[in-house]
């Protein structure tokens, strides 16, 4: 399977494409200069189009991608604010957007080549937002609000817009501060990385309402430090559940029950310094990690039948990097 990575440098305004073999080697394809910081990343797979959040001019610019991967120049079209957080419906009809400062929620259509255009519909009210999840039927965004404690959750309509008359919720416990998620490939269960006291939720998601039934430590026992985790991910079979914190400096490695309902703590393995973001390949044989201090990416050998990890190695990746992703380019 022909993989590659795009990792977001906002401090050298670059994006960097890399090509990962299936050893694990990480290979330098080419280094996009960016119109301004970017900071988050998504792809919308139907379209191969990569999308960036940027500023100080807010707005979000897209690159056809590839068949080798590397990207060409599309679009862009204007933001209301300063992207946090970026995502696609299913089907690659419509960009969601977080902006944690400016308290909202953001749609907009994508047309059939995927670009974008300015947004449509602008949530508000929603203080820290802080990423726009689509859950796995594709019906239904979870937009975390981390300085509320509160994970709301919108329907979609049939224009892929969001429903915002029927909205329901899902509440963290106080000071939490849920960020980012990731569900379940079965869809019964969604994951939350909470930012503040560094725990992770798991949550039934059920017609007649979702709610958490298991709350975990990320942390180990002696830590003294200020909580500060940032980013989750689940391995493609549903299998391990991986967290990251900026302040340790560590990933944390979870089993996961066979339905998803449970959480096994399997242990802890240093990264990369201030890891605000990392990615798990879509075969889930590697970890790949950004160090917003460190300027470099890692990269990790998952062990199958553990979760464990074995460092593999690391490359420089511009400036303050931090925000990775994979890709399957066709």
């Amino acid at each position: 399977m022909k993989q590659v990575i795009y990792t977001a440098s906002p401090e050298s305004e670059e994006i960097h494409v890399w090509q990962l073999s299936e050893q694990g080697d990480l290979t330098l394809l080419q280094t996009v200069n960016a119109p301004g910081q970017p900071q988050p990343l998504a792809i919308n797979a139907r379209q191969q189009v990569l999308y960036a959040g940027v500023k100080p001019e807010f707005r979000v610019a897209a690159w056809k991608i590839g068949p080798t991967g590397m990207l060409t120049w599309l679009d862009e079209a204007p933001l209301p604010g300063s992207a946090t957080y970026i995502s696609t419906d299913r089907d690659g009809d419509a960009l969601y957007i977080g902006y944690y400062h400016d308290g909202f929620v953001s749609y907009g259509a994508l047309d059939a080549q995927g670009r974008p255009s300015e947004p449509t519909q602008v949530i508000s009210g929603l203080e820290g937002c802080h990423s726009a999840n689509i859950n796995i039927e594709n019906n239904q965004l979870y937009v975390p609000a981390l300085k509320q404690d509160r994970i709301c959750v919108y329907p979609l309509r049939a224009d892929k817009s969001l429903d915002e008359a029927s909205v329901t919720q899902i509440d963290s416990a106080k000071g939490a501060g849920p960020r980012h998620m990731a569900f379940h490939p079965q869809g019964h269960f969604a994951y939350t990385i909470n930012e503040l006291d560094s725990t992770v939720m798991v949550i039934a998601l059920h017609q007649d309402g979702d709610h958490v039934v298991q709350t975990l430590a990320t942390q180990p026992e002696d830590f003294t430090g200020t909580p500060w985790a940032a980013d989750i991910h689940l391995t493609p079979d549903g299998k391990f559940l991986y967290t990251c914190d900026r302040t340790s400096s560590l990933l944390t490695i979870f089993a996961v029950s066979a339905t998803g309902d449970a959480l096994t703590l399997v242990g802890y393995h240093p990264t990369e310094t201030q890891p605000r973001g990392f990615t798990l390949d879509k075969t889930g044989k590697f970890l790949l990690a950004t160090g917003q201090k460190s300027h470099h990416i890692a990269v990790y050998s998952i062990d199958k039948q553990s979760g464990k990890l074995t460092d593999l190695g690391r490359h420089p990746a511009g400036k303050g990097p931090m925000w990775a992703i994979a890709h399957t380019p066709e």
